[in-house]
This record gives C-alpha cells, sequence and structure tokens, in this order.
C-alpha cells in the first residue's frame, strides 16, 4: 500500500512538470509570433507612409547645401522699383563612383565648358565622393548643351540665384550674396542677421511666405546722386566722391552712394581696396564742416552770442603750434564773419569759451564721436584723442584731429537745422511722428535757428556759392581738410566736403557730398571744397528737388547780415 502510493506521486509529480514545460514554451512560441508581427506592423506602416511621400532627390546633398536653394526676400525701394530678386538657375553636379571614363567625361564637358580646370575636374570625377559641384550657375543653353553629351554620372540641380537688375547704382546699400545666396554686405547681409538665415535652415523661408522689404531709398534720387559724383571724380580727377540725401525731419536715406563701386552681380569686384563704402565705413578729418558744430556748441552754451566778437588779427600759438587763418582777415570778426570766412583763429577762441570737457561731450551728444546705429553692418567707429589736451580741442575745433565718418556729419547736421533733434539715420521707411518720439534733443531750437541763418548766410556771401540752386534756399558750410601722408599734413592731398540743408527756412533735406584728393579743374589754380564739393551739393539738390516735392520759392527774404563790409 505504501509502496503504491508512492508510485502515484511520483507520477503526479512528472506529470506536473511536464505541463508546466508545455506551457512556458507555448509561451515564448507566442511572445515570439508578437513581437515578429509587431515587427512587420512596423515595416507595413513605414511602407505605407513613404508611398505618399515624395521621393528626397537630395539625398546627396550635405546639410550645408541644403540652404542653397532656400529664398531670399526682394528689396525694393520706396517707390517698388526692384533692387534685388531670385532667379531660377542650374548647376552642374557629379556623381563620381557612376562615371565611368574620368578622361572621356572630362574631354566632352571641354566642348561646352573651355575654361575647366582639367587638373582639378580630374581629381573630382576619380574621388570616392558621392556628390561633386562641377559647375555652378549654368545658363539653358549651356544646360541643354550639357545635356546633348549624355554622359553618364552627370546632373543638374535647381538653385536660387540673387539678380540685382539695377547693378552698380545701389551697390553699397544693398550688398551682395555669396554663391549659397546667403548675404555677406550691406542690407542683403543685414537681412540675414535679423533671422533670414534660421528660417532658411528650417525649412520656413519659401519664396511665396517672404514679403518685399522696402527701403527708404528713391532710385531716381539714387541715381541722380551717383551720375554727379561719377561727372565729379572724372572732372576732379579724384580717387574717390561721396554723397548722401537725408530726410532731415525722419533721418531717412534717400539716397546714398560711394564712387567707386561695384556690380553686385559680379560681388568679387567689392574686394578691392578702393571700393569701400566711404559714406559709413570711411573716417575722414571732415575739416571745415566742423566749424559747423563747433558754433552750434558755442552759441548752445550760452557763453557765446551771435553779436559777439572774436580776434584775429594774430596767429594762435599754442604749445608749440601756430594757428593760422586760410583767407585771413587780419581782424576783429562777428560770430557771422568767423563762420562764412571760415576762420580758424576765431573757431579756436570759440571753443575754448566752451572748454575741453563741454567740448568733448558737445560732440559725443552730437552722434560725432560714437559708433552710429544704422542698418549697414559696414559702420566704422570715430576716432578721437584718448586725452584730451587744449591743443587737441582747438584743432578739433576746426575739422582736425579726430575722425568721423560723412554719414554721421550729414546726421549731426541734420540735428542742427531741424530743431535740434539727432535722429539716427535709417534705410527704412519712418514717418515724422516715430522720428519724434525716438529723437534726441541735443541743442535748443534757437540755436538751431541760429545755424540756419548762419548757413544760409555762407551759401549767399561765404565759400558756399557754388551751391546755389535758385528757388531752393540752400544752407550749408564747406570743408577742406589737408589727409594725413606718413604721419604729415600734406597740401597737396585734400578731403574735401559740403555739408548743406534745404529749403533752409525749413529744412526737409540734408546733403553732403565729398571728393576725395581732388585737383585743380582745367584752367583753375585751386582745389579747395568751394570749388568742387559745393557745387556737386548744387547739381544734386538741382536734378534732385523736383523729384522730392520740395517746391521753389523765388521771393527769398534776405538775412541780417552782421557782417562788416
Amino acid at each position: 500500500m505504501i509502496s503504491t502510493s508512492r508510485k502515484d506521486a511520483s507520477r503526479l509529480s512528472l506529470d506536473g512538470s511536464g505541463k508546466v514545460a508545455v506551457s512556458q514554451a507555448q509561451s515564448r512560441v507566442f511572445l515570439s509570433v508578437c513581437i515578429i508581427g509587431l515587427a512587420y506592423c512596423a515595416i507595413l506602416v513605414r511602407l505605407g507612409f513613404l508611398a505618399f511621400v515624395e521621393p528626397d532627390t537630395n539625398f546627396y546633398v550635405s546639410k550645408p547645401d541644403i540652404a542653397i536653394t532656400a529664398k531670399r526676400p526682394d528689396i525694393r525701394d520706396r517707390n517698388g522699383v526692384m533692387l534685388a530678386t531670385d532667379i531660377v538657375t542650374s548647376s552642374l553636379f557629379a556623381e563620381p563612383r557612376r562615371i565611368v571614363d574620368a578622361d572621356e567625361a572630362i574631354e566632352s564637358l571641354l566642348t561646352v565648358l573651355p575654361d575647366l580646370d582639367v587638373k582639378v575636374m580630374h581629381k573630382r570625377l576619380t574621388s570616392n565622393a558621392g556628390f561633386v559641384w562641377l559647375r555652378r550657375e549654368l545658363t539653358p543653353a549651356t544646360e541643354n548643351a550639357i545635356l546633348a553629351l549624355g554622359i553618364p554620372g552627370l546632373g543638374f540641380r535647381t538653385e536660387t540665384r540673387r539678380f540685382y537688375p539695377k547693378g552698380e547704382t545701389a551697390s553699397h546699400i544693398v550688398g551682395h550674396v555669396n554663391i549659397d545666396n546667403v548675404g555677406i554686405a550691406g542690407l542683403e547681409k543685414y537681412i540675414d542677421d535679423r533671422g533670414l538665415r534660421q528660417l532658411q535652415e528650417l525649412g520656413l523661408a519659401s519664396k511665396n511666405d517672404l514679403e518685399p522689404v522696402h527701403l527708404s531709398i528713391d532710385l531716381r534720387v539714387q541715381h541722380f546722386v551717383r551720375d554727379e559724383l561719377a561727372k565729379a571724380m572724372e572732372r576732379y580727377s579724384a580717387i574717390a566722391a561721396g554723397a548722401i540725401v537725408l530726410n532731415a525731419k525722419t533721418g531717412e536715406v534717400v539716397a546714398m552712394a560711394s564712387l567707386p563701386d561695384y556690380d553686385p552681380n559680379r560681388p568679387v569686384d567689392a574686394l578691392k581696396k578702393d571700393r569701400l563704402n566711404r559714406i559709413s565705413a570711411g573716417l575722414f578729418e571732415m575739416g571745415s564742416t566742423f566749424k559747423t558744430f563747433t558754433t552750434a556748441m558755442a552759441l548752445d552754451s550760452g557763453k557765446v552770442g551771435m553779436r559777439d566778437t572774436f580776434d584775429a588779427r594774430k596767429p594762435l600759438h599754442i604749445g608749440g603750434h601756430t594757428i593760422n587763418d586760410f583767407h585771413a582777415k587780419k581782424r576783429i570778426l562777428t560770430v557771422p564773419e568767423v563762420f562764412i570766412y571760415s576762420s580758424n583763429i576765431g573757431t579756436a577762441k570759440m571753443a575754448d569759451v566752451v572748454g575741453i570737457k563741454g567740448h568733448r561731450e558737445f560732440l559725443h551728444r552730437i552722434g560725432l564721436l560714437s559708433r552710429m546705429p544704422f542698418e549697414l553692418p559696414e559702420v566704422a567707429h570715430p576716432v578721437e584723442p584718448k586725452k584730451w589736451r587744449k591743443i587737441n580741442s582747438v584743432t578739433i575745433s576746426y575739422g582736425h584731429g579726430a575722425q568721423t565718418t560723412p554719414l554721421q556729419t550729414a546726421v549731426a547736421g541734420a540735428a542742427l537745422v531741424n530743431g535740434g533733434k539727432l535722429i539716427n539715420p535709417t534705410l527704412f521707411p519712418r514717418s515724422i511722428s516715430q522720428a519724434q518720439r525716438e529723437g534726441v534733443s541735443v541743442i535748443n531750437p534757437r540755436t538751431s535757428k541760429n545755424m540756419r541763418d548762419l548757413m544760409r548766410l555762407n551759401v549767399e556771401k561765404g565759400s558756399g556759392k557754388r551751391a546755389e540752386v535758385p528757388g531752393f534756399r540752400v544752407g550749408g558750410k564747406t570743408g577742406t581738410a589737408e589727409k594725413v601722408v606718413n604721419g604729415r599734413y600734406s597740401s597737396s592731398k585734400r578731403f574735401n566736403a559740403f555739408l548743406s540743408a534745404f529749403p533752409i527756412d525749413d529744412p526737409q533735406y540734408v546733403v553732403l557730398a565729398f571728393v576725395d584728393e581732388p585737383q585743380p579743374e582745367k584752367g583753375k589754380k585751386s582745389a579747395t571744397a568751394g570749388l568742387n564739393a559745393a557745387p556737386v551739393v548744387g547739381n544734386i539738390i538741382r536734378r534732385s528737388a523736383p523729384i522730392l516735392g520740395v517746391k521753389p520759392n523765388f521771393n527769398d527774404v534776405k538775412l541780417p547780415l552782421l557782417v562788416s563790409n
């Protein structure tokens, strides 16, 4: 009995173990089937997704190249005239692994592209790369000719190329892009820096999504400015010339040109040293145009009045330096006389009344010695003495010893004539109300009124006579600055400028022009600013005023002279 019971128990134990083993095996099989089933489901889902997705023809393109086809917004002037736009081109590429005979392929390509570098092409076509560029931005005719060759392993990719329909006319403003359509100068770079590049990389910058960028530039005025500068360079055998037309009430740049310039469709020329944008990126001693600011400073300080006088009978001796007047009157001069006769002695004495600290503070306040906010990346930082001494204040009072940009000179000049508001310049449209909110008062309105009178007087009686345009009441100040050559001022190389505003009783626009290293015009012995920079300004105003909507007024009221005859 006992033996039989033990056998039964043993048999029951074996039966239980077998059932557990079978159960475990069945679980493993089921789990494996589930895993395999899920894998097949994932594959089917992926295949179904790909069936509805366009094939990626750019699989061989690295991430940096994806941005090549990204679009850029059109750039237009204030009237909608196109300055920059995208056009579609084709570029030739090769897949070297598919090239059957590199030498034969190169020989065939040379029949269409004879300027190919054979060594470079051979190196590219015999490499193990999956993709190489052979030639970018081809014309349709060239593309068709290469297609007719029937070379395996070659292909074309549609790209976006930037096109500038107006060529050189506004090159320093618009700037240019590189071969990958990335902005590297001017407003093109500004647009990228403001976020376009990031949008392109995210694939969010399609052509249809980008609104055109409208500028404050009037292309008609821009053309007049550039044309007059080109004529001036030829007439006066100058190495460079530049000009800016600025809205005195809004700070909008209406026109700005610096010659020599370049065609942005051929951006390689922009690398030449003489193609610098001298308006915003060039630093110059502005000569006697600075006397405008010294006079305004003295009047605004309350320490000098319009009827005050300064002794200019003898040269000024300071720290081993002798200060003379170019056209010495050798007598006591009133403030208006100091201005229209451009007396270095009288101007230096006005600066001395204000003092060194006040002089430096005023030039910074009016924006001449600090880097000016502007949309263009090409903006220079002015240069001033590290430590101002009396001799620095004296020479800077008449425009030597500190360097600033013509752009800043024009902007500061606008503040002198518009009632006293310093308004940062802009290349985009800006309303008068917006400008008034953003502007900063730097001189009182009475000082501004006095400066308008003095500038008008200088065109009527002084060195600015050749800038006069009947009916438009031009006011301004000349500046003839000797340039520093090998550490010394040269009497044969000058930087001439003329700072002006019109109509001077209520200035709408400021015009500044300069001629760099002019030579005497044929038949004349001198090459001062009154003989070259002033006429350039007059010609620009004569041609531009009607376009700008400034109506002539031939009932000009003569100002009280306050000048000895």
